[in-house]
């Protein structure tokens, strides 16, 4: 232990999710305090001490596993069950207050409910007064449970409408194919289960998901790629000698193309060599409105500009082949046209990005020299 440990740990949290975590527990207990005293017409105990605490791990910190809404709402309600049942079979105040956050802490524990805020909530039973000893077991729905529900109700939309993860279930997201499997990039990183040894073999509780632990990794890994990788160009890598088609070409003409050059897709230009669109094997093949295989009787009455993908997501000239590698992975893109300007200059392939960073990871050598910029 040194003397530094006492001082604050530096945080990375700016002032604007500051701000939104401090407005967001006004509004929360100010929600919860009208709706249970005007609304519901509850006179007396309408909002208790313990809700703060909740409100804060709810409005400035939504993505703890301990402000989740099992938590908020189970760990609220068995805490004050242990509370009411520590009060009433135990005259001692003190012993009764001690058994009584024990007791929540362990009820909590078995449940999976673990929120702090708990532990005033079972206190509260013991130590707030005769008002609250009277309500007996009613102390664990009214107030306890009605101020959880409403306070996390009115939490959950409060960071909805921001657009945070909550609940944050700390379960990753479906891939793009709908399918178990980790998207591409995460396939050689930290798993899941390197997640759970590690967090076993510590022990002690951390307040954060084994999810957004594993986001988090992931991203320190990112970073130390980009540090590596970052000076090479798109157009280091790219294929400069381009196989293009026009809006007016046939869809056979097309055709043609990908299979005499053995391509995958094909850049639509118009008569200023301007990149409108893209056509790929995809669009020639599935009826994207449909979403059945075209009959071949459909390549002799279709021209390219009524099948091709007008939205093209292109990269420039210059630009890192870092910033690409999440697009090809995980964005499931097989082929991305390079501009410079308003000009294709060449375009970006699955295999093209595969064969840089295999070389790469080969001869790391390459990156200690920036490459090339073409200026």
């Amino acid at each position: 232990m040194q003397f530094r440990d006492f001082f604050p740990v530096s945080t990375n949290t700016g002032l604007k999710e500051c701000g939104y975590g401090a407005l967001g527990a006004f509004l929360g207990l100010l929600g919860t305090g009208w709706l249970c005293q005007w609304a519901l017409g509850i006179d007396a105990h309408w909002l208790i001490a313990p809700m703060g605490a909740s409100a804060v791990l709810l409005f400035a910190a939504p993505a703890s596993p301990l402000a989740q809404p099992w938590s908020i709402v189970v760990g609220n309600g068995v805490s004050a069950l242990m509370g009411v049942a520590s009060a009433s079979l135990i005259p001692d105040p003190a012993l009764a207050a001690a058994l009584a956050v024990m007791l929540a802490i362990a009820a909590m524990f078995l449940t999976r409910s673990l929120h702090p805020p708990g532990g005033a909530v079972a206190l509260t039973a013991v130590i707030g007064g005769e008002g609250i000893r009277q309500l007996g077991l009613g102390y664990v729905l009214l107030p306890v449970l009605i101020n959880s529900v409403l306070l996390l109700g009115l939490g959950l939309l409060y960071n909805r409408l921001l657009g945070r993860r909550y609940p944050n279930g700390g379960k990753a997201a479906p891939n793009r194919h709908q399918t178990a499997d980790p998207e591409p990039s995460a396939r050689l990183a930290t798993q899941a289960t390197d997640i759970d040894f590690a967090l076993e073999k510590h022990g002690e509780l951390l307040d954060i998901s084994r999810q957004d632990l594993q986001e988090l990794l992931q991203e320190a890994q990112l970073h130390a790629l980009r540090e590596r990788v970052g000076t090479v160009r798109c157009q280091d890598v790219m294929s400069r000698d381009l196989i293009v088609t026009s809006p007016e070409a046939s869809a056979m003409a097309a055709w043609e193309l990908l299979s005499r050059h053995r391509v995958k897709a094909l850049p639509v230009v118009d008569e200023a060599q301007r990149l409108v669109g893209i056509l790929t094997l995809h669009d020639l093949m599935i009826d994207r409105e449909r979403q059945l295989p075209r009959e071949a009787a459909c390549f002799e009455q279709h021209r390219v500009g009524d099948l091709m993908t007008r939205e093209v997501r292109t990269a420039r000239r210059y630009q890192p082949l870092y910033d690409l590698v999440a697009a090809f992975s995980d964005g499931g893109l097989h082929h991305m046209p390079v501009m410079d300007g308003e000009r294709l200059v060449g375009i970006l392939t699955q295999s093209d990005m595969v064969a840089a960073l295999f070389t790469l990871a080969l001869q790391p050598g390459l990156v200690d020299e920036p490459a090339s910029s073409g200026t």
